[in-house]
């Protein structure tokens, strides 16, 4: 059968080189199932994937997404696990596109009981925002942490999480006046302007406590000013660089202080760890999506038509939250 694919034959610009093709789609044969889109989420990553700049590139021409659910519409014979109805997770390299054909063993069931919406985000940010928590200081109730691009979605993700573990945040961003509402109902502690001096605050704002664990997604001099702003012996994890600014460490607290500087990237963990480590992190994180620990925003939702529409609004600036594409296929 035929369907729809949002796909690229070259690297460059989303809206250069996305196009909306039509190609084929078998019907499930033994041990496969049948998969329609149901919602993706869009991330910067998306946009280093087809631009040719990520880390972990696909043989070209290749399906744009990278993150998303759809429906088992059919299901082959000898398939026991998946039934139709259910919500899985679509096979990375196979996201923006009507539907997909594979091996079911590759699909990873999603909860049922969230809305599509969701769902599509509960295998990329709330799990990197567990791991930064988890892997790199033992952190206890009443500790701090700081983090850059705190209204990002992996930022949201950090301040609920931190809030039910017992952990304050102090939650840097560009625009105060338009995030300091938002990011303190979901559980931000603080709230400070991403500029020069806000490194001279931080005590001011904690009652004299400084945080022991540093997130930078942004890199450049707001990185430089967190490192200052860490406890003796605290950690910075960079995880992201969206100003694309080497990170500079201030050697004086490398030696002083002996702030420890790490990276941190979600794929290469997913690689290295086991099937059941992975399973127990993902059935934990769906838990605390269920109790609402992990809240994002959705700035707008395009079918799969308007594909190409919606990488232009991800790669636009002032968003409020994340580009959801959905989809409708049946049979």
């Amino acid at each position: 059968m035929e369907i729809q694919a949002l796909r690229y034959h070259e690297h460059g610009a989303p809206g250069d080189v996305l196009k909306l093709e039509t190609i084929d789609c078998a019907q499930p044969g033994q041990g496969e199932a049948l998969v329609a889109l149901r919602a993706a989420v869009l991330h910067p990553s998306d946009l280093g994937i087809i631009g040719g700049s990520y880390g972990k590139l696909r043989e070209l021409p290749g399906v744009a997404g990278r993150e998303g659910v759809g429906e088992v519409l059919a299901v082959g014979e000898g398939v026991a696990r998946l039934s139709m109805g259910d919500l899985v997770r679509m096979p990375e390299e196979s996201v923006l596109v009507d539907a997909v054909c594979a091996d079911a063993d590759a699909f990873e069931k999603a909860p049922r009981d969230l809305a599509p919406e969701l769902a599509a985000m509960a295998f990329i940010n709330p799990p990197t925002a567990y791991r930064l928590l988890k892997d790199f200081v033992d952190l206890k109730a009443g500790d701090w942490v700081i983090q850059n691009a705190a209204n990002s979605a992996v930022g949201q993700c950090v301040i609920g999480l931190a809030r039910h573990l017992g952990v304050h945040t102090i939650n840097l961003v560009r625009d105060v006046a338009k995030w300091e509402a938002p990011l303190k109902e979901m559980g931000a502690d603080v709230v400070l302007a991403d500029g020069d001096e806000f490194y001279k605050q931080i005590e001011d704002a904690t009652g004299g406590e400084k945080p022991v664990l540093g997130l930078n997604s942004i890199g450049g001099e707001s990185v430089i000013k967190m490192i200052r702003s860490v406890a003796d012996e605290g950690v910075v994890v960079t995880f992201g660089g969206m100003v694309g600014d080497k990170v500079r460490f201030p050697t004086r607290n490398l030696i002083f202080n002996d702030v420890c500087l790490r990276g941190f990237w979600m794929d290469k963990w997913s690689r290295k760890a086991s099937a059941d480590q992975r399973g127990a992190m993902q059935h934990e994180v769906n838990e605390l999506m269920r109790q609402g620990v992990f809240q994002m925003s959705i700035a707008g939702k395009y079918s799969l038509a308007d594909g190409v529409a919606a990488f232009e609004a991800a790669q636009a600036g002032g968003r409020d939250g994340k580009v959801i594409i959905t989809g409708d296929f049946t049979l």
